[in-house]
């Protein structure tokens, strides 16, 4: 079970005892076991109903099975705001519980027919609820989120990258290649495209050779100025990619492994502090009656010594 700190400590003395008996239950491993089968099972009815065939022999099956995963879900819900007594605002002091009451309240609206392609969308989302039950994949969302601001500073510098290549293919290869190259906005899906890696050599050749002398089916109507550059065209992809795709890359992985490192960092200094805060408590209990037993037998002494008067 969950280590307490004295504040939790106190509020699981204030408890009453029928809201202890839910928690419990809502902290044991088979059923975090079961509601995590559920969420797996949920995903699966979603995907069964992608099938025609599926949906056209047992909808009927699936519709019954969903209504009643959302019936396990809102029971799951009740019983975790049960679980906190006579404070039941506590439920949503957790950001992960407001996630999941969301998505379960939304699944519970009264859909119309125009709006069902909602409501799938809002029931595939139900599998996202694994986060919540999982703390590992919560340690990862949170070291995403962590991570965002640095991330923007490095989509700022992928950003300008982009945009300073992208430049350059218009004027260089604006004529030779319009259709990758006739504009900046499509100059922007080429580079996106090489710095995926897909079909970027023939891009280069491309440009390397002219689209007189290297063209590709569908693209022979659309060479205007054949102008190949034989030199230019190599440094420009290769820098390219080795900037937009290693090193940007790299800089990616780099700002999610620091902040997964401090998110764990900052776990194992919360459960110290849970662990210290846990012991201090006991520790106080154990000097107490100490010192109570000590008392009791200094008084024990003193009535022997009148009784033997």
């Amino acid at each position: 079970m969950e280590k307490k700190s004295p504040r939790h400590l106190d509020e699981w003395s204030s408890t009453p005892s029928w809201a202890k008996s839910i928690k419990l239950v809502i902290a044991s491993r088979w059923f975090q076991n079961f509601i995590l089968a559920m969420i797996l099972f949920a995903g699966a009815l979603v995907g069964l109903e992608t099938i025609k065939t599926v949906v056209h022999e047992y909808g009927t099956l699936l519709k019954l099975f969903d209504q009643i995963v959302l019936l396990i879900f809102t029971v799951e819900i009740a019983l975790k705001i049960l679980a906190e007594g006579y404070k039941p605002w506590r439920f949503f002091k957790d950001g992960w519980n407001i996630f999941d009451f969301l998505i379960i309240g939304i699944c519970l609206l009264p859909w119309q027919a125009p709006f069902l392609a909602v409501l799938r969308l809002v029931r595939i989302l139900r599998v996202l609820r694994l986060v919540s039950v999982l703390p590992r994949l919560q340690l990862l969302v949170g070291a995403l989120l962590k991570s965002l601001p640095s991330i923007g500073y490095v989509a700022l510098l992928l950003s300008i990258l982009f945009y300073i290549y992208a430049v350059l293919g218009v004027f260089l290869w604006g004529e030779n290649d319009p259709e990758r190259f006739g504009s900046l906005p499509i100059a922007f899906l080429t580079l996106f495209q090489c710095v995926t890696m897909e079909g970027w050599a023939d891009i280069m050749h491309t440009q390397m050779w002219g689209c007189g002398r290297y063209v590709q089916a569908g693209t022979n109507g659309l060479c205007i100025a054949s102008r190949g550059m034989p030199i230019v065209a190599p440094i420009y992809f290769i820098s390219f990619i080795i900037m937009g795709t290693m090193i940007i890359l790299n800089l990616f992985i780099g700002v999610m492994m620091n902040s997964l490192q401090e998110m764990q960092q900052e776990k194992e200094e919360y459960l110290k502090a849970q662990e210290v805060a846990k012991e201090s408590p006991l520790q106080h209990e154990l000097s107490d009656l100490i010192q109570q037993s000590h008392l009791i037998s200094k008084r024990l002494e003193d009535l022997a010594k009148m009784v033997s008067k």
